[in-house]
């Protein structure tokens, strides 16, 4: 689908990335952008292929999880739009870890728990977990979103929806976490977001398992007690980290060099876990 068929359909909501189109009451068309985002900014500098690479590593795990739980997708529209479903999203971003990383080691290691998960003490960053862990997070609209417990996130969605939706919660990450580990990945954590169809069943919907979304580790470098090197946006960031950006004011235009390395790293994740060519 071309930008002009593209631009027929009203535009419902703008995000960093994606674009959210009416098409009618029941179904939606989301357009990945090449944008991408570090520290809540949109860069100025887009990555080549990367709304595409987005939306096709999506369908690739909509397809491969079904089973576990149905989804929003009806059909690819051309390479970086897809067709879905109209569900009511739940208000909690539902995350799960498998290792200590990001916020969650970082509360691990102001409290010894991640969202009220008591863990072992002694554990080091990077470490694997006892086993999977289900750590609700807030849908912020502007700025970061807050990792929450599940009693918290009980009083926003109801006690019986919650518990389920932990339960799809895990098992896609397990799912998602075993093919990643055919592929010399590890998933270290993972975001899904889950809404209601029009029958009150819970799907599968945004995105599934891409670098935007998760933390992937290539398996040969992952070493506990280091942040490893990732195929999420951690390249990005450690650049604009170095650049001297203060985050505060609009960031800098990207060289070629971090663009390239930026969209190799998107790539790379896309063709290991799909055993496709881009």
């Amino acid at each position: 689908m071309d930008a002009a068929a593209v631009s027929r359909y009203p535009l419902v909501l703008e995000g960093k990335v994606r674009q959210v189109r009416a098409v009618d009451d029941e179904r939606l068309l989301i357009v990945a952008t090449d944008r991408i985002s570090a520290y809540d900014w949109v860069m100025p500098t887009p990555i080549p292929d990367k709304g595409a690479i987005l939306t096709r590593l999506s369908a690739f795990w909509f397809r491969h999880t079904e089973d576990v739980v149905p989804n929003h997708m009806i059909e690819l529209c051309g390479d970086r739009a897809m067709l879905v479903r109209r569900l009511r999203m739940l208000p909690v971003e539902c995350v799960a870890r498998g290792h200590l990383a990001g916020s969650g080691w970082r509360d691990y290691q102001r409290t010894g728990a991640v969202c009220g998960h008591e863990l072992p003490p002694g554990l080091r960053q990077a470490d694997p977990l006892p086993e999977p862990i289900f750590t609700p997070a807030t849908k912020a609209v502007e700025g970061h979103d807050e990792n929450i417990t599940r009693e918290q996130a009980a009083e926003l969605v109801g006690a019986d929806l919650l518990r389920e939706a932990e339960r799809i919660t895990l098992a896609l990450y397990r799912r998602a976490a075993e093919r990643c580990r055919a592929a010399g990945l590890i998933l270290a954590d993972t975001k899904f977001e889950l809404g209601l169809d029009a029958d009150g069943t819970l799907l599968l919907g945004d995105e599934a398992v891409t670098p935007d979304s998760s933390r992937l580790w290539p398996a040969d470098a992952w070493e506990p007690g280091t942040s490893p090197p990732s195929f999420d946006k951690q390249y990005l960031r450690d650049w604009l980290d170095a650049s001297g950006w203060d985050h505060a004011s609009p960031p800098p235009e990207l060289p070629s060099e971090v663009v390239a390395g930026t969209r190799s790293r998107y790539v790379e994740a896309y063709e290991r876990i799909t055993e496709e060519v881009w």
